[in-house]
């Protein structure tokens, strides 16, 4: 979510690490393929062509042979080890740490803001001791902007200094860490690279928010028309994530896709399940409670995909009285009960 005004449909003005990676063995150049071994006569008659290899095909059959292993361990087991889903509730923090505006995450200072979320925390263990909290911080690190910058992108990455500091204040809390990516006029392909360093750290994960995704409208401004992803977008940043999980010898990373309209995310059923990386559709909508739950019933449930996310707005949900922030209760008890939870 961009430091600029948010559009919403409730905003009725407005708008353990498993080795999977495996190397490909090619024929030997001195072996015949019916196994005896040329001469010397013999290959001065008869010369050998060398071996060329597609670098893009070699890559392609390794990780088919990866991915059908993960199938594999994911049918025999549920889930591949270290996968924080379903057996924990994740519970975030969302922002930035150098905006105010963006969230609880850089709204208060540090040690006041942690201590905020440890309340929290503890009133979701409270809410259901069956099921184990993972706190996070969710931080937007590819955000949005109301200028083009010289590229034309409309989006703007923090600095290195800023990410590492909001690694540090994670890990010193013991909270796993989002990256959030908003591409503006630019796209997943493009930006996702930027961040695969901080994505080989096991427990760092990544969100994509379609709202600003615009590149499939020439001319607009972020926060002026809600943007979109379709399922191939989404299936990128899932390849993207399994392909370092693999790589890195990585337990599975979260992916958190927002949402709140229908038309943010198209062709929803073509979207692809790998085992290394574990998808949460995340009702991303403010509002009083019913009209929350409509969302998160229209646009999460009806059009399913893994396990689903809700959001609570601190500056938002709450407005006009008597409307409130709806309780770990009342979250827990929707169908099916979110594993991932927002706070902004």
């Amino acid at each position: 979510m961009s430091s600029f005004t948010r559009f919403s449909r409730f905003s009725r003005p407005l708008l353990p690490a498993l080795g999977l990676f495996f190397a490909l063995t090619l024929p030997g150049c001195g072996t015949r393929s019916d196994g005896e071994t040329a001469d010397t006569k013999a290959t001065a008659e008869v010369p050998v062509q060398p071996v060329v290899v597609d670098s893009a095909t070699l890559k392609k059959q390794v990780m088919l042979r990866d991915s059908l292993l993960a199938d594999s361990i994911m049918k025999k087991s549920g889930q591949l080890p270290g996968a924080i889903l379903p057996g924990k509730r994740i519970v975030a923090f969302y922002g930035n740490i150098r905006s105010k505006g963006m969230g609880i995450l850089g709204r208060e200072p540090k040690e006041q803001m942690f201590r905020k979320f440890e309340k929290v925390l503890a009133e979701w263990r409270a809410a259901d001791p069956s099921r184990g909290v993972q706190a996070a911080l969710h931080n937007v690190t590819i955000t949005a902007q109301g200028t083009p910058g010289k590229d034309g992108k409309w989006r703007l990455m923090n600095s290195k200094a800023t990410i590492e500091e909001v690694i540090s204040w994670a890990r010193e809390h013991k909270c796993i860490l989002f990256l959030d990516v908003q591409v503006g006029h630019s796209t997943l392909a493009a930006e996702l690279p930027k961040l695969e360093q901080y994505l080989k750290q096991p427990d760092i994960h990544l969100g994509i928010d379609p709202e600003f995704s615009l590149a499939t409208m020439p001319g607009v401004r972020p926060n002026q028309r809600i943007g979109t992803y379709d399922a191939k977008d989404v299936n990128f940043a899932v390849s993207f994530l399994a392909r370092i999980v693999s790589e890195n010898n990585l337990p599975p990373k979260v992916l958190t896709v927002h949402r709140f309209t229908r038309k943010m995310i198209t062709n929803y059923k073509n979207i692809k399940l790998d085992p290394r990386v574990q998808i949460v559709m995340h009702m991303d909508g403010h509002g009083e409670p019913t009209l929350k739950k409509d969302s998160y019933h229209d646009y999460i449930v009806k059009e399913p995909v893994q396990y689903t996310g809700f959001k609570l707005f601190y500056e938002y949900d709450a407005r006009p009285k008597p409307h409130h922030i709806m309780t770990p209760q009342e979250v827990i008890a929707l169908t099916p009960s979110p594993l991932y939870i927002q706070y902004q």
